[in-house]
């Protein structure tokens, strides 16, 4: 019909046939390029792997400065996405979580350390952790509810329930991984400022049989005295802690060693409950999901530049 544009034509259509619509274009469009395509998959893949390389280097070597740089980028790479495509209601989370977390740095930060504030630090960071396994379980159910076509009978579309199951999932992920690489930092500076924990070396105090290394208090007291009363656990090195201090220190924390003697700590028989079991897959999961959040990015930046160079696009 005259005077009929093709834009008009897919204003009517509904998302699936846009999207097949475009999708054929884009075939037409790189139709005859297969080789050009076939060394930007090979500079692609050789970009991956020399970068996989680089950075587990980077890691074994230089442990501490892998993972701030790893964290700056976690907290950044994010902050530019939101703000390119405007997610407020991400911008927003984002900012109330950076600065209750900054307050929480500031407190375990401070000398002379409060003996009060690694219990509130593990606090925060254990509520982080809850939350984000928890919004994260929940994300997941929502993905296979909609793949198994249950949304059909509540009348929800799929594509609605898929964005709140993967939105939910990047959520709890995200944070997840935000905060235990704080609690990690937070656990060093708090124990190297109580004196029983030194990650390079002798501790500058000695502990005796009735401290708690990672908070400082005592772990008995008596009746009228001011303390922290709770259970305590006792490592396979012998040293006794609060059970929450330990707990916080290896499972939020992200240590897997004695924080005085610096020996290995069993996680597996720590947990008690066999649900808890899963917070350590869990935490390995969210350990290697920093590498895609933090690093990706920066990869296929990489590769578009070289293609850029090369004139591949």
């Amino acid at each position: 019909m005259a005077g009929v544009h093709p834009q008009d034509d897919l204003l009517k259509m509904t998302h699936r046939e846009n999207w097949r619509v475009q999708h054929e274009r884009l075939h037409v469009k790189h139709r005859g390029h297969e080789a050009m395509h076939a060394e930007m998959v090979m500079i692609l893949i050789a970009t991956l792997v020399v970068a996989q390389i680089v950075l587990v280097q980077w890691k074994q070597r230089h442990h501490r400065s892998y993972n701030l740089v790893t964290l700056v980028q976690m907290w950044a790479v994010p902050l530019y996405f939101t703000i390119k495509l405007y997610w407020w209601r991400f911008l927003s989370m984002w900012g109330m979580f950076s600065v209750i977390t900054s307050y929480v740095i500031f407190r375990a930060t401070r000398r002379p350390l409060s003996c009060r504030t690694p219990r509130m630090v593990y606090k925060w960071f254990l509520l982080v952790y809850k939350l984000s396994y928890a919004v994260g379980v929940l994300g997941y159910l929502a993905i296979m509810f909609t793949m198994f076509g249950f949304n059909v009978f509540f009348r929800i579309k799929a594509e609605d329930s898929m964005d709140v199951g993967v939105i939910m999932l990047f959520y709890g992920l995200y944070y997840g991984v935000m905060g235990r690489d704080f609690a990690e930092i937070c656990s060093d500076y708090m124990a190297s400022t109580v004196g029983y924990y030194n990650k390079g070396g002798m501790p500058s105090r000695n502990l005796t049989d009735d401290i708690c290394a990672v908070c400082g208090q005592r772990i008995l007291v008596e009746v009228e005295e001011e303390g922290i009363i709770e259970d305590t656990y006792q490592l396979s090195c012998g040293h006794i802690f609060h059970e929450f201090c330990i707990r916080g220190w290896c499972i939020v924390g992200k240590k897997q060693t004695c924080p005085y003697c610096n020996e290995k700590v069993d996680l597996k028989r720590m947990m008690n409950n066999p649900w808890e079991k899963t917070h350590v897959l869990y935490g390995q999961l969210l350990d290697w999901l920093r590498y895609l959040v933090a690093w990706q990015p920066v990869i296929i930046g990489i590769v578009h530049g070289i293609n850029f160079t090369l004139g591949l696009e």
